[in-house]
C-alpha cells in the first residue's frame, strides 16, 4: 500500500477562483482563469459525460413547435386564400416579364445611340492604327477592345469573364471605401478607431480585442467570436443578393418581387431603389461609368495591398506622408529604405 506522502492529491479550488471553461459565446475574466496548474491541462480535468438531459416532452415539444409554420404555409396553400394568394401572384408575374421585355427593347436601342458601343466607341489606343479583335463588337459596357491575349474569342468565355469582372469591380468599389473612410475619419479626428488601418483589422479582431464601429463604446461585437458574427454576417450579406442577382427574374418569386434586367443589372425595387434604369440612354452610361471605376477600384486594391507589405501603413497615411514631404517620402526612398 502507497504511502499518504506518496499519492499526489487534486488541488483545492477555493470558491474565489471558480473553474470557467471558456465557450464561442463566454469567455472568462483573469480571475476566473486563476486555477492551479493541473486543471490547466485538459487532462487532468475530471471526466463529465455528455448527454442530453431533456425529457422526451421537452424534445417532442421542440419538433412540433419546429413543424408549425410548415404546417401552417401548408395549410395556407391549400385553402381558397391560397389559391387567391397563387392567382394574383401569377399574374403579377405576367405583367413583369411583359415590362421586362420592354425594358429590354429601349436599353438595345438605347445602346445603339450610344457613343460607348458598337464600332464608333472610344478604343483602348485611342486614334493609334491597330488590329483591334473582332471578337469584341462593343457589345459589352467598357469594351475598348483590349484582348491582347485573344482570351474572349468564344463568346460563352467573354459574357463569362465580363461577370467576373464586374461582380469583383463593385466588391472592389465598396472594399475600397470602407478601407478608407476609416483612416479617414480618425486621421481627421472626427471618430477615433482602434484600429483604423484596413488590414490590421482582421489580424486584431483574431487576437480577440474589442474594436467599437465609428468609435463608439458598446457598439462592436465583444470578445474573440466577432469574427465568427462576422463571417456570418457577410455570408448573409453577400449570398443571398448574388442569389437574387444571378438567378434573374425568377429568384424571389416566392417574396413577389420580380427583376426586370438580366442578371448583372437585376433593376426593380430591390437592386435599383433610386430607379436609376428609368431612362435607358442615362443607364447606359452608367454602366460605362460603373465598370470604368470598378476598374480602377481593383488596380487601387493592388495598391493597398503593395503599401501595406511595404511600408506597414495604411493607404490615407502614405498619402498624407507623402504630401507634406514629396521628396523623401516616394516609391525611390522607400526602394532604397529596403
Amino acid at each position: 500500500m502507497a504511502s499518504p506522502s506518496l499519492v499526489r492529491q487534486p488541488p483545492q479550488i477555493s470558491s474565489a477562483s471558480t473553474y470557467c471553461a471558456p465557450t464561442i459565446f463566454s469567455a472568462c475574466s483573469p480571475t476566473s482563469r486563476s486555477v492551479p496548474s493541473p486543471y490547466r491541462d485538459r487532462r487532468h480535468l475530471p471526466h463529465r459525460p455528455f448527454y442530453c438531459k431533456a425529457s422526451w416532452q421537452e424534445v417532442a415539444g421542440v419538433v412540433v413547435f419546429s413543424a408549425i409554420p410548415f404546417t401552417a404555409v401548408k395549410a395556407i396553400a391549400n385553402s381558397s386564400l391560397g389559391e387567391t394568394l397563387r392567382s394574383g401572384m401569377e399574374e403579377k408575374k405576367k405583367a413583369a416579364i411583359q415590362q421586362s421585355s420592354k425594358f429590354r427593347d429601349l436599353t438595345e436601342k438605347a445602346r445603339r445611340d450610344s457613343i460607348w458601343y458598337g464600332e464608333d466607341r472610344p478604343r483602348w489606343l485611342g486614334t493609334i492604327p491597330y488590329d483591334y479583335p473582332a471578337h469584341l463588337a462593343g457589345d459589352l459596357p467598357g469594351d475598348y477592345g483590349y484582348d491582347v491575349a485573344y482570351l474572349s474569342r468564344d463568346p460563352t468565355a467573354l459574357q463569362r469573364y465580363f461577370n467576373f469582372e464586374i461582380l469583383h469591380a463593385r466588391w472592389a468599389m465598396l472594399g475600397a471605401l470602407g478601407a478608407v473612410i476609416p483612416e479617414v475619419l480618425d486621421l481627421g479626428g472626427a471618430f477615433h478607431f482602434t484600429e483604423p488601418v484596413w488590414w490590421k483589422v482582421g489580424y486584431s479582431k483574431l487576437q480577440g480585442d474589442t474594436l467599437d464601429y465609428l468609435g463608439i463604446p458598446g457598439l462592436h461585437f465583444a470578445g474573440s467570436q466577432g469574427i465568427l458574427v462576422i463571417a456570418i454576417c457577410q455570408v448573409l450579406l453577400m449570398v443571398g443578393p448574388e442569389y437574387a442577382r444571378y438567378c434573374g427574374i425568377e429568384a424571389l418569386e416566392p417574396l413577389g418581387i420580380y427583376l426586370l434586367g438580366d442578371e448583372n443589372y437585376p433593376g426593380g425595387s430591390l437592386f435599383d431603389p433610386l430607379n436609376f434604369a428609368g431612362e435607358p440612354v442615362a443607364f447606359e452610361e452608367l454602366k460605362v461609368k460603373e465598370i470604368k471605376n470598378g476598374r480602377l477600384a481593383m488596380v487601387a486594391w493592388l495598391g493597398f495591398y503593395v503599401q501595406a507589405a511595404v511600408t506597414g501603413k495604411g493607404p490615407i497615411q502614405n498619402l498624407v506622408e507623402h504630401v507634406s514631404d514629396p521628396f523623401h517620402n516616394n516609391v525611390l526612398s522607400v526602394l532604397k529604405i529596403m
